[in-house]
């Protein structure tokens, strides 16, 4: 009896034992790879902090109960599939990005982790995934509807500057189908608007800006439209001070254009889709599965003036165009 009693007694506290040490075992944090197309280490840029208040409102916090590995493309996007596989090596728990070129990257780099989309491009025709109802395979996220805005924003450069007599675009011509396709976009609705345009071409690699607004002058361009592609995404600044410095009146595909000195632009808030990013990584934390997450599109559209560039370039904003902004730069 007592030599059963003492095994009994045994056997309850090693069980008690181990229960302990289970209870004791750390939970595994998760880990998000985020890689920006715009903004550095430095400067990280309001996409991520957007994102980061999107985390915040879910209740986590970094280094806490999260880990978030940022990597940063910097201009150079040949860096992008090396950076992609760094995360992907990293074992990340969901991969988020913005930029179309990275999420293609990591598509073709891991069917197993879950990558959560910010995307310009029509992700259906594009291939990244079935439908926006079911994307199947392992992406999800958010949709800008950036194609179907570049009607408006003639419309709107068309408003601001009514004796219009040539458009330039400006865009990147890398190889990607989707840049080409930009341009043909602004193509079909300039026509529709009996606009000319002027096709203003860079390489991503290494864009020569000065000599596309010299083409702009040579073409007797009156106002100009930038894409937002990978390898314009660095030199909001530069370019904005190039159409100052050529009195250009310039219509812009992201508010961050306008912050550095770009006279307007019309688009889908970026810091509202970036937060509800933060909302897609917290049900694949719980458990979804990103085949399984209807793609999301903009509920909230911005237009940003600024007044000062508008200004420096000798220009008068028609009030009644003044009150349909959202926000104004003076």
């Amino acid at each position: 009896m007592t030599k059963k009693f003492f095994v009994l007694a045994l056997s309850a506290m090693l069980y008690a034992l181990c229960s302990s040490a289970q209870a004791q075992q750390p939970a595994k944090i998760p880990r998000i790879g985020f890689l920006s197309g715009s903004g550095d280490p430095n400067t990280p840029g309001f996409q991520i902090e957007a994102f980061r208040r999107g985390l915040q409102e879910l209740g986590y916090i970094e280094g806490k109960n999260i880990f978030v590995e940022y990597r940063y493309v910097e201009g150079k996007v040949e860096r992008i599939p090396s950076l992609v596989a760094e995360l992907v090596q990293l074992k990340v728990d969901v991969f988020i990005s913005g930029n179309l070129r990275a999420i293609r990257a990591a598509k073709q780099a891991t069917k197993t982790i879950p990558i959560v989309m910010v995307t310009t491009a029509d992700p259906v025709t594009d291939g990244l995934i079935d439908s926006l109802a079911r994307p199947g395979g392992n992406i999800t996220g958010l949709s800008r509807l950036n194609r179907d805005l570049r009607g408006k924003r003639l419309e709107l450069l068309k408003e601001v500057v009514p004796r219009i007599s040539r458009v330039g675009i400006l865009w990147d011509t890398s190889g990607a189908p989707e840049l080409a396709t930009a341009f043909r976009d602004y193509e079909t609705a300039a026509s529709a608007l009996k606009i000319p345009i002027q096709s203003l071409k860079v390489r991503s690699s290494n864009p020569d800006l000065e000599g596309a607004f010299r083409n702009a002058a040579k073409g007797r361009v009156s106002a100009l439209v930038t894409t937002r592609t990978a390898g314009l995404v660095p030199y909001p600044k530069k370019i904005a001070e190039l159409a100052i410095k050529n009195r250009l009146p310039s219509m812009n595909e992201g508010s961050e254009w306008v912050e550095a000195g770009g006279l307007m632009s019309y688009a889908a808030s970026d810091g509202d889709l970036f937060r509800r990013a933060a909302t897609f990584v917290d049900k694949i934390f719980k458990g979804a599965k990103p085949a399984d997450l209807p793609v999301e599109q903009p509920t909230k559209f911005e237009f940003v003036i600024n007044l000062k560039t508008a200004k420096q370039i000798g220009l008068t904003i028609p009030q009644s165009v003044l009150y349909r902004a959202d926000k104004v730069i003076k």
